[in-house]
């Protein structure tokens, strides 16, 4: 098993969410739709950054997440390796304040983490950030035991140690007869550099969020599920953005592609008329997959106050 990256294999469908940002009804109302959805050979991929600074619904993201993987894995066919959790910037920082100790200024370090979200989990797990900041410019002995603490406290929450372990950098799928890959990540991407040696540039990059040069051989199309600044959906191009501004005042982006990377349909969960105008690729099947389901279908706006039928009733 690759602890770095997910490879999807050759699916028939690929359900990727952009970054959530605590918005647990537009989550809700997307996973509902999805389930009526999802088959054998689909794969569902979160983007990364799930929870929110301000929300105040980031114990029931992490719940509803939890439950819904339990909803799909009782349908028949379904594998855990079919759903797929890619490490937000958030997540990452949660990860690297999990290690503070063994950064060379752990103050100045903390307050980096501290721009890129993880405030969030710590109130998650009802930690102060004047406190932590306290921590932060004591020595690393004392840093140790107060990270250790914040070990104890994820592990007492039923799950999430576990899902924070199966969490990849990137993610990726293949058609079988297309070289190129279709590329998920979840913040930025260097096209200058191998998947490998992305480093932190797969949450953290100045530059602009591109596919060009070596990357055009390798990839059909690189999709991100969060912009930091705030930019919108861009679909129609080989470096698809998925970010709606979910958890800031916009609507949740849902986009479900073929292995080569062709996006056939869009779910906007809540915001209505935000991105009905965006153009994107309304293609059938690639050439391996002609079931109707794939064929190209309109977009698909779902009010977060809709109810909907759900898997899990």
């Amino acid at each position: 098993m690759n602890e770095k990256f997910a490879e999807l294999g050759t699916p028939r469908r690929i359900w990727a969410v952009a970054a959530i940002h605590g918005d647990v009804d537009r989550l809700v109302t997307l996973h509902d739709h999805i389930a009526t959805r999802f088959s054998v050979r689909d794969r569902l991929v979160y983007l990364g950054n799930y929870l929110g600074v301000e929300s105040r619904t980031n114990a029931a993201v992490m719940e509803e997440l939890l439950l819904f993987r339990a909803a799909l894995l009782c349908k028949t066919g379904v594998e855990p390796s079919d759903i797929v959790y890619l490490r937000g910037p958030a997540e990452e920082a949660w990860q690297r304040v999990l290690r503070l100790q063994f950064a060379p200024l752990p103050h100045q370090t903390l307050e980096k983490l501290l721009a890129s979200g993880v405030e969030a989990y710590l109130r998650l797990y009802g930690i102060s950030v004047m406190d932590t900041r306290s921590v932060a410019r004591s020595g690393a002995l004392a840093i140790t035991r107060w990270t250790n603490q914040l070990r104890s406290l994820q592990r007492q929450e039923l799950g999430h140690e576990k899902l924070m372990f199966t969490m990849r950098r990137a993610a990726f799928a293949s058609s079988g007869i297309d070289p190129k890959r279709v590329l998920f990540v979840p913040a930025n991407f260097d096209p200058a550099r191998s998947l490998e040696d992305q480093g932190d540039a797969l949450w953290w990059s100045a530059a602009p969020f591109c596919v060009k040069g070596r990357a055009l051989t390798v990839y059909n199309r690189v999709v991100r599920g969060f912009d930091s600044v705030n930019g919108g959906a861009d679909l129609d191009s080989p470096a698809v953005t998925l970010d709606g501004g979910c958890g800031r005042g916009g609507p949740l982006v849902c986009g479900c592609f073929t292995p080569t990377g062709k996006l056939i349909e869009v779910v906007v969960t809540g915001g209505r008329g935000v991105l009905e105008s965006v153009p994107y690729e309304r293609e059938a099947a690639n050439d391996i997959h002609t079931e109707k389901t794939l064929s190209a279908q309109p977009l698909v706006v779902i009010q977060s106050d809709e109810s909907q039928n759900s898997l899990r009733a």
